[in-house]
């Protein structure tokens, strides 16, 4: 069963180990790391940054476990609140965990946190171009392709192009 709860500092060890046993799997999709990412050491600013920015209601960041065991990351990003009530959508799972349908579970149980429990009226997701197995399941979650930003992100050393994804909450009848 797939679920997801808030990232702990205990989580720490294990998710330093996935990036590293991922390390080559991830790296297309992913900015350059330095070495420390995949240590614990190096790891555990980055939760505890991630854990900080969700203290002040700036993000909100999930590991995503298959009958408990943890196989990736899904992160709400950027929560902005007043008229925008948006914020951005970044997730990973491990290889061994790839194409089982955990990455969609995950994201359908985080559309409804982002929408029933925080508020959010609007969740956008950018996506490289040639990432389609991501564009499938944000298809598959209802998000709509709106558009491409050019350069957007520096990922795996170059800037590139990114299809940019929004999903707006249902409205209320």
């Amino acid at each position: 069963m797939i679920t997801t709860r808030l990232v702990q500092l205990d989580d720490v060890p294990v998710l330093a180990e996935l990036a590293r046993v991922n390390r080559d799997f991830l790296a297309p999709w992913e900015p350059i790391r330095d070495e420390d990412y995949f240590t614990v050491e190096g790891h555990r600013p980055v939760i505890e940054t991630v854990l900080e920015q969700h203290q002040r209601g700036a993000a909100l960041p999930h590991v995503i476990l298959d009958s408990g065991r943890v196989v990736g990351r899904i992160t709400l990003n950027t929560i902005v609140r007043g008229p925008f009530q948006s914020c951005s959508l970044g997730y990973w799972v491990g290889a061994a965990d790839n194409g089982r349908g955990v990455a969609s579970a995950a994201v359908r149980t985080i559309i409804g946190v982002a929408f029933e429990e925080l508020g959010l009226h609007r969740i956008e997701a950018s996506v490289l171009l040639h990432n389609a197995a991501s564009q499938r399941v944000l298809e598959r979650a209802g998000f709509v392709r709106f558009g491409v930003a050019p350069n957007y992100l520096k990922i795996a050393g170059s800037w590139q192009d990114h299809a940019i994804y929004q999903l707006l909450a249902p409205s209320p009848d």
